[in-house]
């Protein structure tokens, strides 16, 4: 079984008696049913799995269970015999935002405790939002991520020893040994290739054939296109959802790397406001991440935001890199001059940042020009840069210099990644290698929805 870190918090809930109902959130196709269905099915004996896409295609069983009493018998058509007790049956509520209605529901099968219940759910921002009567006080919202680097290296047989001492070494600003940093870089490289989908992961572990799990990634990417393209016909309107999804990567490419709102169309006087529901949907729903633009930063980060000028990077480094170089891994692993792998790093640091409970920022300022990526920080009451290099020439940064110089933002700290090895500090900027990231950790990413 791969280990996914979510699995502790899962055992500490099965084992709580909690009366809100525990859904993990996030895109298709990242392991939410999978680690649910290993940790549930090892600790109830009674396991029930519920999908409620399958169930609506097809009989329909629970589109009409509006009350505890419907719901109960819905469930005793489908696993009558594996209705126990509370500390013996789960039951699974798979895609449980296929219908709304469980999700009023949930608040009176939790207070009515006859059995224990967790869910899982794509596009849930939006089905939240859409629900006529939120269940308030009764949900607890985990938001799970496609695999982070240090679940790859357990996925590789990485030690947690190992992982333990490299972040020692990081919280002491040490370099590692030439050859642990070696034999580290080689794997973060082969993350920018593998990403952090669970099946691509164990296709490689058990493979090592590029071609398989690339195949899984433009499966999955198809899939999440699919998807777009379904829900903007259900809703009846003309929206962009796929066009916006599928410039992504091209997006990258451009200088900015933000997203141009006038090529969605064509249209030179759209606004991103207009494009509203689009990406709602598309954050929502965990396929892109959003990093949002800051131009004077203050603490918290999040007063400071807006839509404007907004960049999107896809969930996953592996589905992106697959896209820009399929099979060819000479572009990540050879360090080719002439590729350019700013995207690629930057995808991966954000998707490492957000996986460990960071809202997204970019520094923008028409003055100063632009700094990758803006974290909080909580000890100073002020704000972290963090520039990416992908090049050698990771000591040049004069948008980083110019923020740095400001006196009014009272940065204390900033953090230049790369791929060198030596961790040294020089004028209030720590330059550590880019697996290092790894131990960037926030608060959990997470959504209490209390009285």
């Amino acid at each position: 079984m791969l280990y996914r870190k979510i699995s502790e918090r899962l055992k500490e809930y099965f084992s709580s008696g909690s009366d809100r109902l525990l859904v993990i959130d996030g895109a298709r196709q990242i392991g939410k049913s999978y680690i649910i269905r290993e940790i549930g099915s090892a600790m109830f004996p009674n396991y029930i799995e519920l999908n409620m896409e399958e169930d609506k295609v097809g009989e329909r069983i629970f589109a009409e269970a509006r009350t505890v009493d419907d719901f109960y018998l819905a469930l005793g058509v489908v696993a009558g015999d594996r209705m126990k007790d509370k500390e013996s049956t789960l039951v699974f509520i798979d895609e449980i935002q296929v219908y709304d209605h469980l999700l009023t529901l949930a608040k009176f099968l939790m207070k009515d405790g006859r059995f224990t219940y967790v869910a899982s759910g794509s596009q849930l921002g939006i089905s939240l939002k859409n629900t006529s009567s939120l269940p308030v006080g009764s949900l607890d919202i985990e938001h799970m991520y496609p695999m982070d680097f240090e679940e790859f290296l357990y996925a590789n047989n990485v030690g947690e020893s190992v992982v333990r001492a490299m972040r020692e070494c990081f919280i002491e600003k040490k370099s590692l040994s030439e050859s642990l940093h070696g034999k580290m870089l080689d794997f973060f490289k082969k993350y920018l290739i593998v990403g952090g989908l669970p099946q691509a992961v164990d296709s490689y572990v058990r493979t090592k054939n590029i071609a398989e799990f690339r195949r899984i990634q433009s499966e999955v990417h198809s899939m999440y296109g699919i998807d777009a393209s379904k829900y903007e016909a259900e809703h009846g309107k003309r929206l962009k959802i796929r066009r916006i999804f599928d410039m992504v990567p091209s997006s990258l490419e451009n200088r900015k790397k933000r997203v141009v709102i006038k090529d969605i169309e064509g249209k030179k006087w759209k606004r991103s406001e207009d494009y509203m529901d689009e990406f709602e949907y598309l954050i929502s729903s965990g396929i892109v991440l959003e990093v949002k633009a800051i131009s004077k930063p203050s603490y918290p980060l999040i007063e400071n935001s807006g839509k404007n000028l907004m960049k999107l990077y896809l969930n996953d480094v592996g589905i992106l890199s697959g896209i820009y170089y399929h099979n060819n891994v000479n572009a990540i692993m050879s360090d080719v001059k002439s590729i350019n792998l700013g995207s690629v790093y930057e995808t991966a640091v954000a998707q490492e940042l957000r996986a460990h409970g960071y809202n997204l920022y970019y520094y923008d300022n028409k003055k100063n020009g632009e700094v990758d990526y803006l974290i909080d920080d909580s000890d100073n009451l002020s704000n972290i840069p963090l520039e990416v290099k992908s090049g050698k020439d990771y000591t040049v940064h004069s948008a980083l210099d110019k923020f740095l110089s400001i006196e009014e933002y009272n940065v204390r700290n900033a953090y230049v990644l790369s791929n060198e090895r030596e961790v040294f500090v020089r004028n209030a900027i720590t330059y550590i290698p880019v697996y290092y990231v790894m131990f960037f950790e926030n608060a959990p990413v997470s959504t209490e929805m209390l009285l």
